[in-house]
């Protein structure tokens, strides 16, 4: 049977996994680089007939050679990094995908034969995994009325009210149904982590318990180093405790601590860890 450890596993780099990538692909280049360029100046070197000038044992040729061994020393080590760095996206792909067929499996309506390939942790094939978060503070609305928010797309704030209104009046399905068609509408928006997790507080009211859980996954992979990932676990693993998923739940809780230490959050996961009686 396949166990959920999920976002436990979701560990990458303090850097944004497409710049670390890049930078990744970059050295490797620059090395293969050096090491052409160096086994040019050799040859110039050896046909000048400068080889054996200087002093003893730091003649040209001498320091050139301990420089081509640092190279190839560089070069296996970033060779290592870079497997590494696939394995940890592989498996934490791997795991990701387990949690959304269990909680297709526990949704009404769900065939897990039609769930799309889910996509590289990261977003990158063969990139690096999802960057690690400094501590959050605790997760709050959004304040879309700072001028130091990204500009939203026409309509964009509109229709987050709009859909907010319907949360605060008390229709749950119809708010879960507004902000799921908003995240569609505006993938990668700002607000799009808070759509999901106010689509995961209303099917939660609502009673649909498994598609909340996957509103609470999808407002965490929408923006994992934000202020509202450590909220969107805390949340997830509480409804995986209660889907019965009570190993998942844990480990999804614990990880809180592991990426937000001493936010407000971690505090939120401890309790609720105590609640599903977590070892």
């Amino acid at each position: 049977m396949k166990r959920l450890l999920l976002v436990g596993l979701l560990l990458g780099s303090p850097a944004p996994a497409q710049d670390k990538a890049q930078t990744l692909a970059d050295v490797k280049a620059e090395l293969a680089a050096l090491a052409g360029q160096l086994v040019s100046l050799k040859q110039e070197v050896v046909a000048s007939g400068a080889a054996t000038n200087g002093t003893a044992g730091a003649d040209p040729l001498s320091r050139m050679d301990a420089i081509e061994a640092a190279l190839r020393s560089l070069t296996a080590r970033t060779e290592a990094v870079e497997q590494k760095v696939n394995a940890v996206v592989s498996d934490g792909t791997n795991r990701i995908g387990d949690i959304e067929f269990r909680l297709c499996e526990l949704t009404e309506g769900c065939d897990p034969g039609a769930l799309p390939p889910t996509p590289d942790l990261g977003g990158m094939a063969g990139g690096t995994p999802a960057p690690v978060a400094e501590p959050a503070a605790p997760a709050t609305a959004p304040d879309t009325t700072s001028g130091d928010q990204p500009e939203l797309a026409l309509n964009e704030q509109a229709d987050f009210d709009r859909a907010k209104g319907v949360l605060d009046s008390g229709d749950f399905p119809g708010a879960a149904d507004l902000f799921k068609t908003y995240a569609q509408s505006f993938p990668g928006g700002p607000l799009v982590p808070q759509a999901d997790l106010y689509r995961g507080d209303a099917l939660t009211q609502a009673g649909d318990t498994a598609n909340a859980a996957r509103a609470y996954l999808d407002a965490f992979s929408a923006k994992q180093d934000g202020p509202l990932a450590g909220q969107a676990l805390v949340k997830l693993g509480t409804a995986l405790g209660k889907l019965g998923q009570g190993p998942e739940a844990c480990v999804t809780l614990a990880e809180v601590g592991k990426r937000f230490p001493g936010s407000a959050d971690e505090a939120s996961a401890v309790a609720a860890m105590q609640a599903q009686g977590c070892q």
